[in-house]
């Protein structure tokens, strides 16, 4: 997987995470080429879009369209597979996820993601392991206090710059 972006059908874009290295310039010509290729597309249409040197594969759930670029002999429908996961993993945190619990949590958004998916690759498939690290997270922010907020006199370890549960 190269990349996953989340936008909706205004074509604006609410999460973007990028697996293989690029330009900022080539990373706004992407979206903006995926904005324009998905939306224009028909609701009956078939999810997978051959797209320069890769294979795009989105779905759409309520208002937001999950988008990822694939090579081309990766598995189409697993890909599937993989965003209806994430979703279901952002619908067990939230309560049924809407673009709004993305907007205002985006952080929780990213992180969810990133203890899903690592470099493009599936990390960990239990929704259970999964969720108990975000509920793990969660306690560690309560305790610490206001997640936005670190103070200066935290233990070198707990600091966001050496912490990955920091997203």
């Amino acid at each position: 997987m190269h990349f996953l972006l989340l936008f909706s059908r205004q074509g604006k874009l609410r999460l973007q995470k990028w697996f293989t290295p690029i330009t900022e310039r080539e990373k706004k010509k992407v979206i903006r080429d995926m904005t324009i290729l998905v939306l224009a597309r028909t609701p009956r249409s078939c999810n997978f879009i051959q797209w320069r040197d890769m294979k795009i594969v989105y779905r759409r759930y309520a208002s937001l369209y999950f988008c990822t670029g694939l090579d081309n002999q990766d598995n189409e429908l697993l890909c599937l597979e993989v965003l209806h996961r994430y979703v279901e993993l952002l619908d067990k945190y939230f309560g049924n996820v809407c673009e709004l619990d993305i907007i205002f949590n985006f952080e929780k958004a990213y992180y969810i993601l990133d203890e899903f998916l690592m470099g493009g690759e599936i990390q960990e498939t239990s929704k259970v392991v999964v969720g108990t690290s975000i509920e793990e997270a969660d306690t560690i922010q309560e305790v610490l206090g206001a997640p936005r907020s670190y103070p200066p006199s935290l233990p070198p370890l707990l600091h966001p710059r050496h912490c990955s549960a920091w997203g």
